[in-house]
């Protein structure tokens, strides 16, 4: 079985900036810099052949690059966070990449969760056990010291297609193919 995903990487420069801030946060495993990632749609574990014929279909999408920044910081459950995220700046285009990978996942039969894009980077998880006392004021006021985070604009011209394989440190990634986006 694979567990596969489909991102649009960031940059290393973009990446390098976001070190000091996960550096920051408390309590938490931050995701390795060379990790850090948009994600368009999580397509969970399936056989081989359906990876490969997921993969035909992304190969026939065509998209222009899109330039991305970040803007602000958020989290991902509010009395007890599970992650804290970096804020993609709403663009459109993304969007609609995103609506061509989940399309190109149903031809390839597979059935995505209905969910609301939130198009973000993942900077730290917390564990289930959440956060002490100490770890939450500490964790308010590194949020509220980079609220205005602001990095970019850069252009994505490509999006991947990972692996991910699970471990005790956390998920590992693997690019399986890259899909260029042209201006053509």
């Amino acid at each position: 079985m694979i567990r596969a995903f489909a991102a649009i990487p960031v940059p290393p420069e973009i990446a390098a900036a976001l070190a000091p801030i996960q550096a920051r946060l408390p309590g938490g495993r931050p995701v390795a810099e060379e990790a850090l990632h948009i994600t368009l749609a999580f397509f969970g574990e399936h056989q081989s052949p359906v990876i490969e014929d997921l993969h035909y279909q992304l190969e026939d999408i065509q998209a222009a690059p899109i330039t991305l920044a970040l803007s602000g910081l958020g989290q991902f459950g509010s009395a007890s966070p599970r992650l804290i995220y970096a804020a993609v700046r709403p663009e459109p285009r993304l969007k609609a990449l995103r609506d061509r990978v989940r399309r190109a996942a149903d031809d390839a039969g597979i059935r995505l969760a209905r969910e609301q894009f939130v198009p973000h980077v993942t900077l730290m998880r917390f564990s289930k056990s959440g956060l002490s006392g100490e770890e939450m004021v500490q964790l308010s006021a590194a949020l509220a010291a980079h609220a205005g985070l602001a990095l970019g604009p850069w252009e994505a011209e490509a999006f991947i297609l990972y692996r991910s394989r699970l471990g005790r440190s956390g998920a590992a990634y693997e690019p399986l193919a890259e899909y260029p986006l042209s201006r053509s």
